[in-house]
This record gives structure tokens, sequence and C-alpha cells, in this order.
């Protein structure tokens, strides 16, 4: 498949800047030109190319299709909006949709709506055009309107960046994941975690829904099945959805240990896979994000058993996002290229803050 390509002319007093900027915290990435002003990062979603010309910084971004050449043009557009107070004058040609309408967006209206475990409600969507959304990823971001107003989507300005509704029209935002999806039927099911103690705004949404009642979805992004021999899964509530899809299309030929922490018995799922071991953490009432349960257990486990090509995957709150990374990165000495330790969300904390870290 060939390569989409966009490119922009960026015309700034200070745009040397800007492109030693780009370069400093890109550094990971640079593949090396063999000249002083042109440079070439190769990132998650495509590649980007930069050559500096005195006040003129020409951009070009590449990627296998549409959704992620747009996702590169945000990204190139939100650093230049960082490192120059403003993306005036940023517009882009080439390849790509020109639409206001995110090419990565999608309209969904609510089929059913079921009550799976005391904490877990499972919202049923029916959307068109979703194939994209079964591969590259396996988070979205859910769009929800005001309660009794018209739906006001965000649309893609000329810099490439979202332009989101504001005031009475703004929207709740939040990363979910999907927990399954048919291409052919049009259906997408996300889980949504019910916490007595943390009435968020989706969760109120998931409980309160009926069917016919409208959502956005932008995606997909975020983690991606790993590709291992024998995988470790630990996670709180909040990953069971995560965590279950990796489960489903794990190759039977292929092992996974897995720790999940729930409030009781009675939020167990039932899971049968032949090859995979599973371990439930109840916390008995105890607020979740509270309980330290998986690095606990996780300490209990002598690392000198662990398989060598062991992948670990953890998703959990902030608190116990930190030690479980303590333990796979410095007391067990997982590869960093072997493990992938997110917090999920964060107490005390809405929307994507939590999400901001990760090992």
């Amino acid at each position: 498949m060939n390569e989409l390509i966009a490119e922009t002319l960026i015309e700034h007093d200070d745009v040397a800047t800007a492109a030693t900027r780009m370069h400093q915290d890109h550094e990971d990435f640079l593949v090396p030109t063999g000249e002083a002003n042109r440079w070439r990062f190769r990132m998650y979603y495509g590649s980007v190319s930069m050559e500096l010309s005195e006040r003129r910084l020409k951009v070009q971004v590449f990627a296998q299709d549409e959704t992620c050449l747009s996702y590169m043009k945000m990204d190139v557009a939100g650093h230049m909006q960082e490192y120059l107070g403003s993306t005036e004058g940023l517009r882009w040609s080439g390849d790509g949709d020109t639409s206001e309408v995110p090419v990565f967006f999608r309209e969904m209206k609510l089929v059913s709506s079921e009550r799976i475990s005391p904490h877990m409600q499972r919202l049923r969507f029916r959307a068109d055009n979703i194939a994209r959304f079964a591969v590259g990823g396996l988070h979205v971001r859910l769009l929800i309107p005001p309660r009794e107003r018209k739906p006001v989507w965000p649309v893609i300005g000329s810099d490439g960046l979202l332009n989101w509704p504001q005031g009475e029209d703004a929207l709740t935002v939040r990363v979910y994941t999907i927990r399954a999806i048919d291409v052919e039927r049009g259906l997408i099911d996300i889980d949504f975690v019910l916490h007595p103690d943390l009435a968020t705004p989706a969760a109120l949404f998931a409980q309160t829904a009926q069917p016919g009642d409208v959502i956005g979805m932008i995606g997909p992004g975020g983690d991606h099945i790993p590709e291992a021999e024998t995988l470790m899964l630990v996670g709180d509530d909040t990953a069971l959805p995560a965590i279950s899809r990796i489960l489903d299309s794990l190759p039977a030929n292929r092992r996974a240990e897995v720790l999940l922490e729930v409030d009781s018995p009675e939020d167990v799922l039932a899971f049968d896979f032949p090859n995979v071991s599973i371990r439930w953490l109840f916390r008995a009432g105890r607020p979740a994000g509270t309980t330290a349960l998986l690095s606990d257990a996780l300490r209990k486990i002598d690392p000198s058993t662990l398989p060598e090509d062991i992948y670990v995957w953890a998703g959990c709150e902030f608190s116990d996002f930190k030690e479980i990374r303590k333990i796979v990165r410095k007391e067990w000495g997982v590869p960093k290229e072997r493990q992938l330790v997110v917090a999920y969300w964060r107490r005390g904390a809405e929307g994507d803050e939590a999400r901001k870290e990760a090992a």
C-alpha cells in the first residue's frame, strides 16, 4: 500500500526555534538524514519530514491511511501551536480527506443496555462504516452530549486540529475500550465501570441511557494487542474490557496469566480459555484504587520463575500503576519493549489526566 502524504509550509520568525524544539521533543524517533537543516521522525502513526530554510519550515507527514494521516497532521499542528503560540497560516495540502467531519469520527445510536455485573454496564451501539475501528488500537474517545440538547460534534480546522463545541454544547469526553465489534452488523459494545463512590459523568450516562440515545466516537488508538508467546495481564475493573478483548484474540498456542481486581465474587465474569490462568482478587467493599491488591500479589511472585519471553501488560488506578511499574521495571527487570503499564484512571481526577503517564 502506498503511503499517503500531506504537507504544509510554515512561515514565522521563530520557526527555527520551533524546529529545534520538535527535534528535542522527538529525539527518540529521529531518523538520520545527514543534512543539518532537515529532520525525519518515524512515529507511532506515521512519519514526519521537516526542512528549514531561514524563516520557513516545510513539513511533510506520511501515513498508511487517512485516519493515521489525520492523526499526524494533528500532532504537528498541536506542537506548532505549543511552540509558536498559534497555528496561523498553517494549511495542509496533498492527500487526506478535506471534509470538516473528522475521518476518525462516528455518530453512534444506543441499541441496548445490560447490567452484566453489579459494577459493570454494557452498552451496545450501532454505527455506519466501523471497519477501521476493528484495527489500530483498543481504545476510543466517547463524546457524550449534554442532555436535552441536539449534539454538536467537533470539526477539523484547516490546520488539522479539532475544533470542539463550547458553552452549552460542550461534550463530556472520556476514553473507553471497545469490548466487542461486529463490523458487518455495525455494532460496538462498550463496558462502563460503575463505582458507587465515584459518580462520573460517563457512568451516570451508562446507567440512564435509553435506546435511541446518540453519542459520538473518535478513534481508534491506544493499546494494541500484545504479540508474545506468554502474557501476564494485570488490571482492575477498568481494564476488564481490554483484558477480555486481548484474551478473545489470544491464539491457542500462546498462554496468559491474569490477575484481576474487582469488588466481589459477584463481579467475576465468565471466561473459558484453556490456555489462560485467571486469579481474581476481591476488594470486599473497600474503595477501588485504595487496596494495593494487585501490587501485593505481584510482589509474591518470584521473578526467577517467569518465562524469559513474558510480556507484562497492566491497566489500573494511578497509585497501583506507579507500584506495578516499579515492580515490573526495577524489581523484575523486564525490558521496556516487553511491558506496558498504564494508569487508566486516578481517584479524584476527571478525564484523561491519569492516562498521560505510562511505561
